[in-house]
């Protein structure tokens, strides 16, 4: 019997990267998998995907974290399915580089909306839905903790997704909800990649990156996966409010 037989789970940003291996994974264990994306055609090709590891194993939603819209549709398409939610992945998100001088109105309403509002109203959403000993998991970062040059505005946006974990996993104890983080470091990702200002410098960036982290590697998609299914399971039933770091050592050492 898999892990997650018979549950019910929520992935947002769910088309690439961390997120589409965390979806990937869960559908792997059992658990019919809602997942959400800001483009059509990115959601039809992680469905196919996972459909051809397991028929049937995922819901595709097109919705924008950002955009209460989206997420109202989102939910409206959960509560019709009828069985409620077992785990939230709150994985949406994302950053650009910009030094305090350059840092705009834009670039910090931007990161924040998705980052911090979006996590906010998915879990707020996600609330009426949410069965007994359910697990929420939130998106942090390893930057949440450290000093990270022209990425100040990302970074405090992970700290603020540390913050509301404490706060939540609190209030929501008495429901028998858990609520975590995890706080990935450098991983292998598209969106990492994209950070880079010119495509001739994605693999300088990539190499630097990685040259910072003690493992002297990117971490993969698939490894977080691993620790989001940790934190989904009933391998974590005591676990909540933590922050759990899958960084090579990037945030301890």
């Amino acid at each position: 019997m898999a892990e997650l037989d018979g549950k019910t789970a929520l992935v947002t940003g769910g088309t690439s990267g961390i997120g589409l291996a965390s979806a990937r994974r869960l559908a792997q264990e059992g658990a019919h998998v809602f997942l959400t994306g800001r483009r059509q055609d990115t959601i039809d090709q992680a469905v196919a995907a996972l459909h051809a590891i397991r028929p049937a194993s995922v819901t595709g939603v097109r919705a924008d974290v950002s955009e209460q819209n989206d997420l109202n549709r989102l939910f409206s398409a959960i509560r019709d399915w009828g069985v409620g939610l077992d785990v939230v992945f709150a994985n949406a998100g994302g950053g650009e580089f910009a030094a305090l001088p350059d840092i705009s109105w834009g670039h910090y309403s931007t990161t924040f909306n998705t980052n911090v509002g979006g996590t906010l109203f998915t879990v707020q959403g996600a609330l009426p839905l949410l069965n007994p000993a359910a697990s929420v998991i939130l998106s942090s970062s390893s930057t949440d903790i450290k000093g990270s040059p022209s990425f100040s505005v990302y970074a405090a946006s992970k700290a603020a997704i540390r913050s509301l974990t404490r706060s939540w996993a609190a209030e929501l104890a008495e429901r028998g909800i858990r609520v975590n983080c995890v706080a990935p470091g450098p991983t292998g990702t598209p969106g990492l990649a994209g950070l880079a200002t010119d495509p001739t410098t994605t693999d300088v960036l990539l190499q630097a990156l990685a040259s910072g982290v003690p493992m002297k590697r990117l971490g993969t998609p698939e490894e977080i996966a691993e620790t989001v299914l940790f934190l989904a399971g009933n391998r974590s039933t005591f676990i909540t409010g933590a922050e759990l770091y899958v960084d090579g050592g990037s945030s301890q050492i």
